[in-house]
């Protein structure tokens, strides 16, 4: 992996909204934007905005269903990122913010 590449990845993973969103998505599989909304209490654009900085960096991959987007973690980020996912993830873990992102996370349905 070049130098500019890896300065990407971590500029990606610097924003604590998008750690929120990779923490949702490690544990719940893909989600659709509506639940991320909801979830994360941000509007769409803001929740958009911020898929698309870590779709234009691999990290997640979206899909559309009807009118809704759904997101979930590439090939390349569920296995040559795993590693730092998983150090992510464990020192995320036990983020009272996260917590409660994981509890509430499917909650409200307005998708």
């Amino acid at each position: 992996m070049n130098t500019d590449i890896l300065a990407n990845l971590f500029k990606a993973l610097s924003e604590p909204i998008r750690l929120r969103i990779l923490a949702l998505l490690l544990k719940k599989g893909e989600l659709c934007v509506c639940d991320l909304v909801d979830t994360l209490n941000l509007s769409q654009s803001v929740t958009s905005r911020h898929l698309a900085y870590l779709r234009n960096n691999k990290i997640v991959t979206a899909r559309r269903e009807g009118v809704w987007m759904y997101y979930q973690l590439t090939g390349y980020a569920q296995s040559e990122l795993k590693p730092l996912f998983n150090f992510i993830h464990d020192n995320i873990a036990n983020s009272k913010e996260i917590q409660s992102d994981l509890a509430n996370v499917g909650k409200t349905k307005n998708c």
